[in-house]
């Protein structure tokens, strides 16, 4: 068969599965699948160096489909390359516990490299992954053995370019000229609602323009050598990323094409039938593979895997000539923990004077970066304020070298998907930063690693009304709680320096997402040795003071309160009234531990508990019980210096005690 023959063979095989897994599951979207075949089709089999056998190969070229709603295209081509979906999976689509959910999921699907589906997303984390790109191939290429050498590539829809998100993640990649990137837009003028034109006028050629794009123009979606023509010059562009506008036509062949109804719904039985008769396919067939079909993907698997082949004989070239490097490259791969980290971790003192927990933070980031050098990041143009540089390690930017600082400019929204999308790339260990008010904005991006257990790790400072004067704008109330909240995320809030080490540590060698809540204003030193904060912290929660005897009260508390813990301790413990202090740096942490562990901090039978934290009270009730409360934050804040707001609301030694003695009275 003509290469022409059984290319269009392939492109209506993939059609054609997909549109019966979105059938057999009455549930799907058939639309994206029929009009954007080609294209995914061309990418993968022309250009997209991957292989089914080595999925993890550190080498071989992303692949995000942004609009994760098309979905049952990409299982399609995943099962026609041998990724290990079974014809099976295919007829599973969207049921429990399937290899091909409803959307695509990170760690569940072969050949997935991120979750999508949320708009936008997949967008911003393939801007990420070209970055893990250019900061790896900065550190570990030379002139001639370029061993980190590969494209991001994507397709995106009309609602993804919608999504504000697109526009942050697109204006830094054009600012940083990443010349890897290329996103095919499946530009198909339909969402759900009807033509775009009712919402979506702009020029988006223009748009991406005016980012520092290169922009190529399709103007027929199913012209496979046009678009083929398209990828090779995007590839040949070296300073800019491109967008490929490729113009589509959602359910292309079906009674339903070019309608918002082709979107989200399936086509019906009738409606399968008469696209398969106008495609030249046999109606009668579903989930039907032709064995020409077969063997085509058979023999372009196999030609995958002599491209690994020869990286691997250039990675040999590359460790004879530079094994103190190669050593070093495996190490970040491998994720391997430097253990002279664990040894010289950094220790505060007492004597030394009162620190906020973000300063104490940017000095164990730098410790970090001395014996973790894949540690790098930034901040939401906040680094001065979130103490967030890493002194002498350079900006990461167009002609940058080995760098590991990032400015990622005011885009929290797109900041967040970036972060996520360095992550998987894999062999750097990335952090962003911004106040803990701002977490708001990165919200879609947080929630996603949490779902794909990416190591992110999540910087927020200024995290409580104690920040004083910025006012009620930027002092949080409901954040942390709400961070608790997402399933599979750790938020760590220490409560001094020696804390803020530990939670680092912690955040270092726990390989999954973590929020880090920060002081702006200064807290007294614990000694670490006394409260045995290195071993402690560790576990989640701990005990400060009063371990020895049967409390009759327990005030727990969080970072910055945790000193108005100590204060009431000491008073209540001059009334005779025996207290304990908890410190608990993590919520998350504790509950993971063991229930006899648990029960050692915070007894089921002592009731009577005071829970000190400067937000909202809604997450702690139940942990208080029907004896205990809560002494949170309810409401917004206020303009004023931020020892005065906390005196205002209630947060002082005197009040912790005065409650503590009110519910021992009941």
């Amino acid at each position: 068969m003509a290469e022409n023959n059984i290319d269009e063979l392939c492109i209506k095989t993939l059609r054609m599965l997909s549109i019966d897994m979105v059938e057999k599951a009455k549930s799907g979207h058939p639309g994206m699948p029929l009009g954007a075949a080609p294209m995914a089709y061309i990418l993968f089999s022309r250009f997209l160096k991957h292989d089914a056998e080595n999925q993890k190969w550190v080498d071989r070229d992303r692949f995000i489909l942004s609009a994760g709603h098309g979905c049952a295209l990409l299982y399609s081509l995943l099962h026609l390359y041998g990724y290990g979906i079974s014809m099976d999976d295919l007829k599973q689509f969207r049921q429990y516990g399937s290899k091909t959910p409803g959307h695509p999921e990170y760690g569940k699907t072969p050949g997935v490299e991120a979750t999508t589906g949320p708009l936008g997303q997949g967008f911003g984390m393939g801007v990420g992954m070209a970055i893990a790109e250019k900061v790896l191939g900065d550190c570990f290429n030379t002139p001639e053995l370029k061993i980190i050498d590969h494209y991001t590539y994507g397709i995106v829809s009309d609602g993804d370019l919608m999504e504000g998100i697109s526009s942050e993640a697109a204006s830094l990649a054009g600012t940083m000229k990443l010349g890897k990137l290329i996103y095919l837009y499946d530009e198909n003028h339909i969402s759900i609602e009807g033509d775009t034109s009712i919402t979506f006028g702009e020029n988006v050629a223009e748009r991406f323009d005016a980012y520092g794009w290169q922009t190529i123009k399709v103007g027929d979606g199913n012209d496979i050598e046009e678009i083929s023509r398209a990828i090779e010059k995007a590839r040949n562009e070296k300073q800019k990323p491109s967008l490929i506008i490729v113009r589509t036509h959602i359910g292309f062949g079906s009674p339903k094409q070019d309608t918002g109804e082709a979107h989200g719904e399936p086509l019906g039985e009738d409606g399968v039938r008469k696209t398969k008769e106008k495609l030249g396919w046999p109606a009668d067939k579903s989930f039907y593979v032709p064995e020409e079909v077969s063997q085509h993907f058979r023999r372009m698997a196999f030609n995958a895997g002599e491209k690994v082949k020869d990286w691997r004989d250039l990675v040999e070239k590359y460790g004879k000539k530079n094994p103190q490097q190669a050593e070093l490259l495996n190490k970040y791969l491998e994720g391997r923990i430097n253990r002279k980290l664990e040894e010289n971790i950094l220790k505060f003192f007492p004597k030394d004077g009162p620190v906020s927990t973000r300063v104490a933070s940017e000095k164990v980031m730098n410790n970090i970066e001395k014996y973790m050098t894949e540690f790098m990041g930034g901040s939401a143009d906040l680094s001065p304020s979130t103490k967030t540089l890493l002194h002498g390690y350079g900006d990461i930017g167009v002609a940058s070298g080995c760098a590991r600082n990032m400015h990622f400019g005011v885009r929290e929204h797109a900041m967040g998907a970036i972060t996520n999308g360095i992550a998987l790339h894999g062999g750097l260990i990335p952090y962003c930063a911004t106040f803990l008010i701002f977490s708001d904005y990165m919200r879609p991006a947080i929630r996603l690693a949490a779902l794909m257990k990416t190591h992110s790790i999540f910087i927020f400072t200024h995290d409580s009304i104690g920040l004083g004067q910025d006012g009620p704008t930027h002092q949080p109330v409901e954040q942390i709680s709400s961070l608790r909240m997402i399933p599979g995320m750790t938020v760590i809030r220490p409560a001094d320096a020696n804390e803020t080490s530990a939670a680092w540590d912690f955040a270092i060698a726990n390989k999954r997402p973590i929020a880090l809540c920060l002081t702006r204003q200064n807290l007294p030193v614990l000694d670490f040795e006394k409260y045995g904060i290195f071993e402690n912290t560790e576990k989640g929660a701990y005990i400060l003071l009063g371990a020895d005897d049967r409390p009759e009260v327990i005030l727990i508390a969080t970072g910055s309160e945790v000193h108005l813990a100590i204060g009431a301790y000491e008073k209540l413990k001059s009334k005779n009234i025996k207290a304990r202090v908890v410190s608990m740096p993590s919520y998350e942490i504790f509950m993971e531990q063991k229930e006899e562990y648990r029960e050692s901090v915070i007894p089921s039978g002592i009731k009577k508990r005071v829970i000190i934290e400067a937000g909202s009270s809604f997450f702690w009730k139940g942990l208080a019980g029907d004896e205990g409360l809560v002494i949170g934050v309810d409401k917004f804040g206020a303009s004023a210096p931020g020892e005065i707001v906390m005196e205002k609301y209630g947060f002082t030694a005197d009040n912790v005690a005065e409650k503590a003695m009110r519910i021992l009275r009941k």
